[in-house]
């Protein structure tokens, strides 16, 4: 359910814009709203597009695409159950009395329309860099609440564009500490350490000066540019038109029953939250890494140690619940997908190709966009590591180039083309009730500043 209004100065129709770049938008943003279809449909045909690039540029036949398309539809049924719960999770817990005081005192800091779309999207950013999942569910939630108390002063805020700066710090992701394909190279045992024959360090990856420069610089960049395209004036302004705010969860906490008793005490939900965090702490302890199930179960840790019973929450459970459903039907469709193109090699003829036409100081660059178009289809971290890379390292190994090159080069491409890919933002939008089609024109300008930032990192770092 949409939750906003366009709104102009003076009423009618709009004036033309005093700021430049926003009218430089304008013919992106009315093709976006007019053409691109919903998530769901962005899902099917992306889907027919695989299959026919498929069976033209690859061996396979109708039947080989065909039952690689079915056998992948369950390929990410795990994954889908960790967004599930991430979702659900981070709804819960953004509800809890303690996190919407928190949430409160952050919408309040922002002044301006400009201080609103650059703090969200830093906040959003950070929380990437930090783990993927909380950057998501923070940057909905969020700019949920920054628009809320904006509407309340009287404050004019495009809420598409404060969304899509919530989704937009997800464009670092993959340069933080949860690096999915950073992680994997220093990981003993995995099929990386196999191929290389000894692990990459993420001191030479994630917490390399340049990698470290380069998130700095991506933040700074896309914050300018969202800055630069923002509604000034009198410009067209689609404004939060509801309070969009989650209410409290309605508790029935009447006691009448020993086993009311029960669902009234603190002390059962306290415990499991203990348990759980104990649980976390041997396990870090151990040597164990971030990881999505990790996030959720901190998550729920967290929840069970923050509600006053279980009473409180069930209630939360409920309240939740509606936000997940819609996102769920959209991942064996790409899980499908993702079983179309390794099943049948499109993913390595696609690689193949950039890296038969790169050299030593050029392989970065061409890296990234191979990997930017591969995450288009395959928008999995995860998944899509794991059959690029062995591509590209062998090439880098052919070519001389530090292998460290070729795993950031992946995972700069992964969260690169996530801003015009409509998967990940599918949590993100149910939080905010828009549509894919209503921030897309915006995460484009993220898409283009980014990628200049990542390209001429590669650059540098290829030169040398």
């Amino acid at each position: 359910m949409s939750h906003t209004q366009d709104t102009a100065t003076p009423p009618g129709t709009p004036p033309p814009s005093r700021n430049p770049f926003a009218r430089a938008m304008r013919p992106l943003n009315t093709l976006v709203e007019r053409f691109i279809p919903s998530a769901l449909v962005f899902a099917i045909l992306l889907t027919l597009v695989v299959a026919v690039l498929a069976l033209a540029l690859t061996d396979a036949g109708p039947v080989d695409v065909l039952v690689a398309w079915g056998d992948g539809l369950a390929g990410l049924l795990a994954f889908m159950t960790q967004m599930a719960l991430i979702l659900l999770l981070g709804h819960m817990l953004a509800n809890t009395r303690p996190v919407r005081r928190l949430l409160a005192a952050l919408g309040a800091v922002p002044r301006t329309p400009l201080q609103a779309y650059v703090f969200v999207f830093v906040v959003a950013a950070v929380a990437s860099l930090l783990q993927w999942g909380l950057g998501l569910v923070v940057g909905g939630i969020l700019a949920r609440e920054v628009a809320a108390q904006a509407r309340e002063k009287g404050l004019r805020l495009h809420f598409p564009l404060l969304v899509a700066a919530g989704f937009s710090g997800f464009v670092v992701w993959h340069m933080g500490y949860t690096g999915s394909g950073p992680l994997t190279a220093a990981t003993e045992g995995s099929f990386i350490a196999t191929q290389l024959g000894t692990t990459v360090p993420v001191g030479e990856t994630t917490f390399s000066t340049w990698n470290l420069v380069a998130a700095v610089a991506t933040i700074v960049v896309v914050a300018v540019a969202l800055a630069l395209v923002a509604p000034r004036g009198g410009d067209r302004v689609v404004e939060l038109s509801v309070d969009a705010r989650e209410k409290p969860a309605e508790v029935d906490d009447d006691v009448e029953t020993p086993a009311d008793r029960l669902d009234a005490s603190r002390w059962l939900t306290t415990l499991v939250g203990v348990a759980v965090v104990a649980y976390l702490v041997v396990y870090f302890s151990r040597g164990g890494t971030p990881t999505l199930d990790i996030v959720n179960w901190t998550f729920l840790a967290l929840i069970m140690l923050l509600v006053r019973n279980p009473f409180e929450l069930m209630a939360l459970v409920k309240a939740a619940a509606t936000n997940v459903g819609d996102i769920l039907l959209q991942f064996p469709l790409y899980a499908g997908i993702l079983g179309m193109m390794t099943a049948t090699g499109l993913v390595a003829v696609l690689s193949d190709w950039f890296v038969s036409i790169s050299t030593p100081s050029t392989f970065g660059v061409l890296s990234l966009l191979s990997a930017g178009l591969v995450n288009f289809f395959v928008p999995s971290g995860g998944g899509q590591f794991a059959v690029q890379a062995p591509i590209l390292l062998d090439a880098a190994n052919d070519l001389g180039v530090n292998p460290a090159v070729a795993i950031m080069a992946i995972s700069y491409g992964d969260q690169w083309t996530n801003m015009i890919q409509p998967f990940w933002a599918l949590p993100l939008l149910a939080i905010a009730g828009l549509k894919v089609r209503d921030i897309l024109g915006y995460t484009t300008v993220t898409l283009v500043a980014s990628g200049l930032v990542f390209a001429a990192t590669l650059l540098v770092v290829g030169a040398g």
